[in-house]
């Protein structure tokens, strides 16, 4: 199975991302855009896993400890593909994000989180975590990153989840939940 750990949104989070997914999808003249059911904050990517993978994942979620937080989501960004820009065009491809403020809390729990599964044998990610959902995959659009209003909302549970594709969707479902306790 391929799995990753995230934070899934509530309905009302959801649909302000979706408004800023469209935005975005009016300014590009192509791309991959995240179905509504899609979109999350990663907090780990584990990649294949077998079932005691699997196991070990389940384990290392249900070890971490942590209070419920606020998840502030305030700004639209991008990462450019090493291509850059389109042949002839000023347009840009790249994958487009809605950026989530770093906050203590939530680097601690994605930093706690990644310990817990490299003692269990897993393999992450060297970079420095950069929290954002994703909006667009190979977006092209001339289209700069802009402000937005800042939004959110409460953090209660992380969840283990399955990543395949159905008849052509990807497809996203939880395996197993944590919720964040209000106790340390």
């Amino acid at each position: 199975m391929r799995l990753f750990i995230a934070i899934n949104f509530c309905d009302e989070t959801i649909k302000r991302l979706l408004s800023l997914r469209d935005e975005l999808r009016s300014r590009a003249t192509s791309g991959r855009f995240s179905a509504p059911e899609n979109m999350h904050l990663t907090l780990a990517f584990l990649g294949e896993c077998d079932e005691k993978q699997t196991a070990a994942a389940k384990a290392a979620i249900d070890a971490v400890r942590f209070e419920t937080f606020s998840i502030c989501i305030e700004r639209v960004g991008r990462f450019r593909r090493d291509a850059g820009r389109e042949r002839g065009s000023a347009k840009t491809v790249a994958t487009w994000w809605a950026g989530v403020q770093a906050s203590k809390d939530l680097i601690c729990l994605q930093r706690a989180l990644s310990e817990k599964l490299i003692s269990s044998g897993f393999t992450l990610d060297k970079r420095k975590y950069n929290p954002h959902i994703t909006l667009g995959r190979e977006v092209v659009t001339d289209a700069v990153p802009w402000p937005i209003n800042p939004f959110g909302e409460t953090a209660h549970s992380i969840e283990l989840m399955k990543s395949e594709r159905i008849n052509g969707k990807l497809v996203y479902t939880a395996i197993h939940s944590l919720i964040i306790s209000t106790e340390n």
